[in-house]
């Protein structure tokens, strides 16, 4: 057994019975590649852990991967470490042999919804590119679509979980119980960039790179336009028509 071998003899009863009940519930599942695009608090993050669940997708956080595999010492995390001790950032290459290592795993076989990423054309490029070597290709980007004036309301009241991206708001969303997670009991959170300030920066931000990013894949056929201004379950209820 190599020292990467699990040994299922060590896994509780319980766990191994779940993830079999979820790869026979996922099996009928047809394949989809997605891309969610948005601005900070146009529900991404809500509707990526809906969908994930829903169409047995895995959730691909490219800053918790690069984390992982700094922490893990993978060959490409060893490369990451020494991009950000050279105070560099970490290149878009790295990120996108991250994800392809990713995709290798049973729970991403049904596809997957990168998180953050990608966030220009080149970054799109280069995910396509990967995709391309693995015969695999985007199935659809959902564009989020929602008027800044909206966002600043509900960013400025959003707490999270942070285990599980698990996102509430003081008003439209609480929980049962102010500043604790409903699943859990474990304390919530506010992001530090969850500031109206912070907010106006990230949006320029966002409006000046990511119109390229929708144009490239408008071109494509792939877009998909969704009012973000709706509750979340009328935009989860768009999102499965959509994937229908």
């Amino acid at each position: 057994m190599s020292s990467s071998s699990v040994n299922l003899e060590e896994i509780p009863s319980e766990s191994l019975m779940n993830e079999l009940l979820r790869r026979m519930k996922c099996a009928s599942k047809p394949e989809n590649c997605l891309i969610l695009i948005g601005p900070p608090g146009s529900g991404k993050g809500t509707q990526s852990l809906v969908i994930k669940d829903e169409y047995c997708l895995c959730h691909l956080a490219t800053g918790d991967m690069l984390r992982a595999a700094v922490s893990a010492k993978t060959p490409l995390g060893i490369k990451a470490k020494e991009a950000v001790d050279k105070g560099e950032l970490v290149s878009d290459d790295l990120v996108v042999g991250i994800i392809d290592e990713a995709m290798k795993k049973p729970s991403c076989h049904k596809g997957f919804i990168p998180d953050g990423f990608p966030r220009t054309v080149v970054q799109a490029q280069k995910l396509d590119e990967m995709l391309d070597r693995q015969g695999v290709k985007i199935d659809k980007v959902l564009y989020f679509e929602i008027d800044d004036s909206i966002l600043e309301e509900r960013i400025t009241g959003r707490w999270i979980h942070p285990a599980s991206g698990r996102s509430y708001h003081t008003e439209f969303a609480p929980p049962k119980i102010p500043g604790v997670d409903d699943v859990t009991g474990e304390s919530l959170i506010q992001r530090k960039d969850d500031t109206a300030a912070v907010l106006r920066s990230r949006l320029e931000a966002f409006h000046k790179q990511t119109e390229s990013v929708i144009n490239y894949y408008s071109k494509k056929g792939l877009v998909t336009k969704l009012n973000a201004e709706k509750s979340p379950k009328d935009v989860t209820d768009d999102i499965r028509k959509v994937l229908s």
